[in-house]
């Protein structure tokens, strides 16, 4: 529920039963993917935002982002959607250390003035 006075008026954790822990082990950096199954229960308004948003791969810091909560609790609504089989996770692909996968300070700086230009 929104008032656009006071904003928010339902507590995040209330999307989440209270729970702050997912079943499974998701970073930001999770790529997530609706699998075009739809939950046998019924799933609240959250669980069907964050399907609208997975028609393709995003990840778990964007989907947080759009539907406008906190990781944790976007974490534990993805992973229900996981267990019922309607979206797939796939954790980011590890960087192998070495002098090839050196971060190039330019790139971040430039990366970092995209953002704020953009924000």
């Amino acid at each position: 529920m929104y008032d656009g006075a006071a904003g928010e008026m339902i507590r995040p954790f209330t999307v989440s039963t209270g729970r702050t822990r997912p079943a499974g082990q998701f970073d930001l950096l999770t790529m997530v993917r609706a699998t075009g199954r739809r939950p046998a229960a019924a799933q609240g308004p959250d669980h069907v935002r964050v399907l609208a948003l997975c028609g393709g791969p995003v990840s778990v810091a964007e989907i947080a982002a759009h539907i406008r909560l906190p990781a944790v609790v976007t974490k534990v609504v993805i992973a229900d959607l996981v267990a019922c089989g309607a979206l797939t996770a796939r954790a980011p692909a590890a960087v192998s250390a070495g002098p090839a996968s050196r971060t190039d300070r330019a790139l971040l700086e430039a990366v970092l003035h995209g953002l704020r230009q953009r924000l």
